[in-house]
């Protein structure tokens, strides 16, 4: 199999999997999303690979490689539609909701006035995110009416496009933690608890990871969000709901696993090595 691996810096899982692949017998060239040159009109030279697997930092990266790769007829994990899907928390939550998963309570505003009247709507506190982002970057908790006018008047002056599109979603009094469930394929092969004293619980900002038993329940709802935003390897964000249950937060399209490997004690590039692999073998099929 040969196999194209778009990223922008080999880190820790880029490593781990790079290892994963080499002891499958597969053929990986990586790619770095910061040098390459794609002539539109010439991609025949791509065709090459079997499957593109991305592991950009960058999601506008991420989705314009995987869409170029769809144009040059190589499959991609993930796609671009899961890219889209995933990146943008409103098609996320619009996709969640219509597909009957549990998630928060989320209201949209295009002003900072409508803004305001939609916090108000929601109650204090509330959270406030961008659309686009992640690492926890630009999500702010507001407690009340001072902290918010504060806030967008911030977004309205220094923000450009994206931070005047203002996505609010409820505070859940989570208890001091929230799970991050590994999907892979149909399967949920992991999870782990992000725990911290912050209310922000992302590994990226000190949360601590430990193993998170895969229950009938996470396992479903994990399923449920994977296949809404259109299935394939992606790590899902619950909230433990104290009236409620499992809430699902967001899902993520590139998942970083350094810290779930050894909490949970699964080789979770091994199975998304796998994945990638019975992805490229599906187009080696006869009728291709």
């Amino acid at each position: 199999m040969r196999v194209c691996l778009v990223c922008s810096v080999v880190r820790p899982e880029e490593k781990m999997l790079l290892e994963a692949f080499a002891a499958r017998g597969a053929q990986v060239e990586v790619v770095d999303d910061r040098s390459v040159v794609f002539d539109l009109q010439q991609l025949d030279a791509w065709r090459r690979f079997d499957v593109c697997m991305e592991r950009c930092v960058s999601q506008s990266r991420a989705l314009y490689v995987q869409r170029i790769m769809t144009l040059a007829g190589v499959r991609t994990v993930n796609t671009h539609q899961v890219i889209e899907n995933c990146g943008d928390k409103f098609i996320t939550t619009q996709l969640l909701l219509q597909h009957g998963v549990p998630t928060t309570r989320v209201m949209m505003a295009f002003t900072p006035a409508s803004a305001l009247h939609a916090i108000e709507q929601l109650g204090y506190p509330c959270v406030l995110k961008p659309v686009i982002g992640s690492w926890g970057r630009g999500v702010v908790r507001v407690n009340d009416r001072d902290a918010a006018e504060a806030v967008l008047m911030l977004r309205d002056e220094l923000g450009g496009y994206a931070q005047h599109i203002y996505y609010i979603q409820e505070y859940v009094r989570k208890p001091g933690r929230d799970i991050r469930s590994f999907v892979v394929g149909d399967r949920t092969i992991a999870a782990i608890y992000r725990t911290s004293e912050h209310w922000i619980t992302n590994t990226h900002l000190g949360g601590k990871a430990s193993n998170c038993p895969v229950t009938p329940e996470l396992d479903a709802i994990s399923r449920a969000a994977a296949r809404a935003v259109g299935g394939g390897i992606v790590a899902v964000d619950v909230f433990e709901d104290p009236e409620r249950g499992l809430l699902v937060n967001e899902v993520n399209h590139t998942m970083e696993f350094r810290n779930s490997v050894p909490a949970t004690g699964v080789d979770i590039p091994g199975a998304m090595a796998d994945y990638v692999l019975q992805v490229a073998a599906e187009e080696l099929m006869p009728d291709r």
